[in-house]
C-alpha cells in the first residue's frame, strides 16, 4: 500500500520531467564516477602494496638498538658500527639471528622468517661491469616470506636449489649484462670474487630491485662478503599484513632492535596513493553537487508552482511536517534511482576498464588497468549522494511546510 505522502511526492515530481531527469542524470554520474575512480585508484594501490610485500616481505628487521649517547665504531672493528637515526643509536646487522628467529615464534601473526645478508658488489658478464646488491639467503626461509617462486620467468627455482653456485638475476640487470638462464658472470667485492651461473631470471615488476638484486645461497653470499656469521636483516612474512604496524612495535620492544614495517617504508608511495584517491573523490563530487544544486531547483520551482496545491493539502488538514514529508520524499525517489542506476553503472564501467591494456612497468608490471572491488566504494558513493542530495531538499521542503493556506490565498505567502 502506497502512502498518500508518496504518491503526491511522485505526481509532483512527474509534473516536472525535464528538471527531474536532470538531476537523476547528475545523481547516476556521480554516484558511477565514484565508484569507477576509487575501484582504479584503489586498484593500482593494492597491486603496488603486493609487489611490494613480495618483495620485501610485511616487515623487516635490522639493527640492534644501543643504550649510548654516542656514534663511534664498534669495539672489535669488522663490520658492525654504531649509527644514530632519529634520536636512537644503532648496531647495524644483526649477531644472532638465530637467537631472534627463536624469539618471534612467540608472535602469532608471523607466516615466516629469512635471515638475509646482503652486500654491495659488481657483477661481470662478458660484455660489461654493473653495480650491483647480494642477497644470501636460505631458500626455503625466503619463499614463505616473498612471492620469489612466482617472480621466476626464466628458468627453474629448482636449478638453484641444486646449484650451490647457481644465482638469481633480475630481469633487467640480466639484459643489461646480456646473461641468460646457464651463463656464467663474476661477482667481485672486497678484493674476492666468484663466478657464478644463472640459474633463473626473475621478474618483480619493481624496476630498481630488478636491476641490482641478486640472489645467491647464503653460504656462498658469506664467503663473498666475507661474513662468516650475523645477518644484515631479518625479512618478515605476515598472514595479515595490515597488522604490521602494531607487530613492529612489540617486537621492537621485545628484541630491541629497529624493526619497520611495510607501512612505514613505503610512506611515500602510499601518500601519494591517498591523495590521489582524495583528489578523484573530490573531483567527481562535482557532479554530486551538481545533482545537488539541481533537486534545489527542481523543488524549489515546484513549490512556486503547486501553491495551491499545497493550500489545498493544509486546508484538508495536511500538517508542516506532512508538507516537509511530501518534498523530501520527491529527492528520495531521485536518490533511490539514482543510487541504484549508479551503482549498476560503476560496476560496469569499472569491468570495462579492467579489460583496458595498460602495459606499466616501473614500481609495478601489469599489462592492464588494475581495479578492486569493495562494497565500501559504493556505500561511499551512496552516502555522499545522499548527504548532498537531502541537505539541499531541506530548504525547499522547510519553505513549502511554511506556507500557510491564508497566505496562498490572499497572494502574500513567501
Amino acid at each position: 500500500m502506497i502512502s498518500p505522502n508518496l504518491r503526491i511526492a511522485f505526481r509532483f515530481l512527474t509534473a516536472k520531467k525535464r528538471a527531474m531527469v536532470m538531476s537523476l542524470a547528475c545523481t547516476i554520474l556521480g554516484v558511477g564516477l565514484f565508484i569507477v575512480t576509487q575501484a582504479t585508484t584503489s586498484g593500482f594501490e593494492r597491486f603496488f602494496t603486493k609487489t611490494i610485500l613480495g618483495i620485501n616481505g610485511a616487515i623487516r628487521i635490522e639493527d640492534k638498538i644501543q643504550d649510548t649517547m654516542r656514534s663511534m665504531s664498534a669495539p672489535g672493528g669488522g663490520d658492525s658500527h654504531f649509527a644514530r637515526r632519529d634520536g636512537v643509536k644503532y648496531i647495524e646487522g644483526i649477531e644472532e639471528p638465530q637467537a631472534l628467529i627463536e624469539a618471534l615464534r612467540g608472535f602469532p601473526n608471523i607466516r615466516g622468517v629469512s635471515a638475509v645478508v646482503r652486500g654491495g658488489v659488481q657483477v661481470t658478464s662478458a660484455f660489461k661491469t654493473e653495480d650491483a646488491q647480494v642477497f644470501g639467503i636460505k631458500l626455503e626461509d625466503h619463499v614463505r616470506v616473498s612471492d620469489l617462486a612466482e617472480q621466476i620467468t626464466s628458468g627453474q627455482l629448482e636449478d638453484f636449489r641444486q646449484a650451490p653456485a647457481g644465482a638469481l638475476v633480475g630481469r633487467v640487470l640480466a639484459d643489461r649484462l646480456q646473461l641468460s638462464v646457464g651463463d656464467s658472470f663474476v661477482l667481485s667485492s672486497r678484493g674476492s670474487s666468484r663466478r657464478l651461473r644463472v640459474a633463473a631470471v626473475y621478474e618483480t615488476g619493481y624496476r630498481e630491485v630488478d636491476k641490482t638484486n641478486v640472489y645467491l645461497h647464503q653460504a656462498e653470499a658469506r664467503s663473498l662478503l666475507k661474513r662468516p656469521s650475523g645477518a644484515t636483516f631479518l625479512q618478515i612474512g605476515l598472514y595479515d599484513p595490515d597488522r604490521a604496524p602494531a607487530d613492529a612495535i612489540r617486537m621492537e620492544q621485545v628484541l630491541r632492535h629497529s624493526v619497520k614495517p611495510w607501512q612505514e617504508r613505503e610512506k611515500t608511495w602510499l601518500a601519494v596513493f591517498r591523495a590521489l584517491r582524495i583528489s578523484t573523490m573530490i573531483t567527481v563530487s562535482v557532479f554530486t553537487l551538481i545533482a545537488s544544486l539541481a533537486m534545489f531547483n527542481t523543488l524549489a520551482m515546484i513549490v512556486l508552482e503547486k501553491t495551491k496545491d499545497i493550500a489545498i493539502l493544509r486546508s484538508m488538514g495536511y500538517e508542516r511536517r506532512d508538507v516537509t514529508r511530501i518534498f523530501l520524499w520527491q529527492a528520495g525517489i531521485v536518490l533511490a534511482i539514482g543510487a541504484g542506476a549508479g551503482a549498476i553503472l560503476g560496476a560496469t564501467v569499472t569491468w570495462l576498464v579492467s579489460q583496458v591494456p595498460l602495459p606499466v612497468n616501473g614500481i609495478f608490471k601489469t599489462d592492464r588497468f588494475i581495479v578492486t572491488w569493495d562494497a565500501y566504494h559504493y556505500v561511499g558513493a551512496i552516502l555522499t549522494a545522499v548527504v548532498m542530495v537531502m541537505i539541499a531538499s531541506l530548504i525547499p521542503a522547510r519553505r513549502a511546510a511554511r506556507l500557510e493556506p491564508g497566505d496562498i490565498v490572499r497572494g502574500t505567502a513567501q
